[in-house]
């Protein structure tokens, strides 16, 4: 089980994974994840970035600057952390720049530190949503993609819920029912569970 950091208006959760053979890396920066994992002492050796929503990434540069080199899907974009839309609506965003060391586009698998992780292009959500998955561990990380009883808002700029259910389905449910699925937002659940009794992509 990884360890959990819930932060920022929005209440996201980051995630801190231990690996075989080196530093830990995060997933996920929201705001006030930095200062948790300097006050524990841990430098992560990467953060890997679900997607650039503002909520997720709030904290990515001040967590790159303890070393850890950024993953993502797509390069840095103020398009992708939706910041200026957030203002437009009376929301005081702002999200420090920060550089994608990793693009991950067009990738199966990351490796780092001995773990390996499965990634999946899962839009929808956002255009850049990718979840990862350790076959070892039997856990998905996997944002905004998938919920408990829920899966991500499809409204925002970039969504469209056919092609966010048609992912989660086709490659989200084809993991075994026991993988633990660790949500950008709220409690962890497991596949089984919601490939059962998902009321908006469930069978």
């Amino acid at each position: 089980m990884p360890d959990c950091f819930t932060g920022g208006f929005v209440q996201t959760n980051g995630y801190l994974l231990q690996t075989p053979d080196g530093p830990p890396v995060v997933v996920d920066a929201p705001l006030g994840m930095a200062a948790w994992l300097t006050k524990r002492g841990i430098r992560p050796a990467a953060l890997l970035l679900t997607h650039q929503h503002y909520d997720h990434v709030e904290d990515a540069a001040a967590v790159a600057a303890l070393g850890a080199t950024v993953h993502a899907w797509s390069p840095y974009s103020t398009g992708l952390t939706l910041e200026e839309l957030m203002r437009s609506f009376g929301m005081p965003v702002e999200v420090a720049p920060f550089t994608v060391d990793v693009l991950l586009a067009g990738k199966s698998e990351l490796v780092i530190g001995g773990l390996r992780l499965e990634l999946a292009h899962v839009p929808g959500h956002a255009v850049d949503s990718v979840t990862f998955h350790s076959p070892a561990t039997g856990e998905l990380y996997s944002g905004d993609t998938l919920f408990a009883g829920s899966i991500g808002r499809a409204d925002l700029p970039g969504g469209d819920p056919e092609l966010l259910i048609e992912g989660i389905r086709g490659k989200l449910f084809a993991l075994p029912d026991a993988t633990v699925v660790y949500p950008g937002h709220g409690p962890a659940t497991r596949i089984g569970a919601e490939r059962a009794g998902n009321p908006y992509c469930g069978d």
